[in-house]
């Protein structure tokens, strides 16, 4: 019979592509690590990973231990939170990015407190890079944000276009250097417009610092400044610019749901499936 311990930590040096990064995500040394895969390859009797200096990979019999292994460790937990299943007690802490805050999700969040007597549900309104910095330091349990081209594990909510956007008035020509409106650092839409501005070459400035979507909006509505921002966001006199003007395509946003290994478990499970929920209606 397996060991789930060692069928995680096989997992996780998958999942994390070496065993560096699998042992800091797991706690443990990196030889206690190595020591866990190579078990689990005495007990069958076969290699799980064919290793070099730089880089692993999967060999056939790893390919089809890992798909054997989630399936294991997922029924695992499953079992473990069903049977062990408790009335929620405690403080549940979201962060969420500025532009995922809706009156209609606090309502549905609301609701679902409403159920547990004893949980109280906070909620933080920031950058996604600074709410996922925080729940590293142990302050928050969920984040909710967008990120672009990210390597941070997540679940997938959606993803869409960003679009440079600015008023929809006739276009003449943009102009030099570009002025921007543009959320603090750190933040995926920020660095998105300034990579891909510098890899085409084009000059820009900051002409609008915003706390806030509503002041993209402003910024983009009055022809100030142009403004990265996701496709679902630009709304009524907001136009899309890009190639036609000269400027670079800009990466698609993903909504992301990061959870605290942390956290109560069964807790964020039932937040997770809120979430996933709700954000099926949204962008339906």
């Amino acid at each position: 019979m397996f060991d789930t311990l060692l069928l995680k930590t096989f997992v996780t040096v998958v999942d994390e592509d070496g065993f560096s990064r699998a042992a800091q995500k797991l706690h443990l040394t990196q030889s206690a690590v190595s020591g866990h895969v190579r078990r689990l390859e005495e007990q069958i009797g076969k290699p799980l990973l064919t290793r070099t200096t730089r880089s692993q990979q999967l060999t056939a019999d790893g390919e089809r231990l890992v798909a054997y292994a989630r399936t294991i460790l997922t029924l695992n937990r499953d079992a473990w939170t069903d049977l062990t299943r408790t009335p929620f007690h405690g403080r549940l802490r979201i962060g969420l990015s500025e532009d995922f805050v809706e009156s209609r999700l606090l309502r549905t969040v609301q609701d679902f407190a409403a159920q547990y007597p004893g949980m109280e549900i906070e909620v933080q309104v920031n950058i996604p890079g600074s709410l996922l910095a925080l729940m590293k330091q142990g302050q928050l349990d969920v984040v909710i944000g967008s990120l672009c081209e990210t390597s941070e594990a997540g679940l997938l909510l959606w993803q869409e276009p960003l679009m440079w956007a600015w008023s929809a008035q006739p276009v003449t020509g943009l102009p030099t250097p570009l002025p921007l409106a543009l959320f603090p650092a750190p933040c995926p839409y920020r660095e998105a417009a300034l990579t891909r501005l510098a890899q085409a070459g084009i000059a820009q400035r900051t002409a609008m610092l915003c706390s806030s979507t509503a002041g993209l909006r402003a910024a983009a509505l009055a022809g100030f400044a142009i403004a990265p921002m996701p496709l679902s966001q630009l709304g009524q006199g907001l136009a899309v610019i890009g190639a036609e003007q000269g400027l670079p395509a800009l990466p698609d946003a993903q909504c992301r749901l990061f959870a605290s290994p942390e956290a109560d478990q069964a807790m964020v499970a039932a937040v997770t499936q809120l979430i996933v929920e709700y954000c099926s209606t949204r962008r339906a």
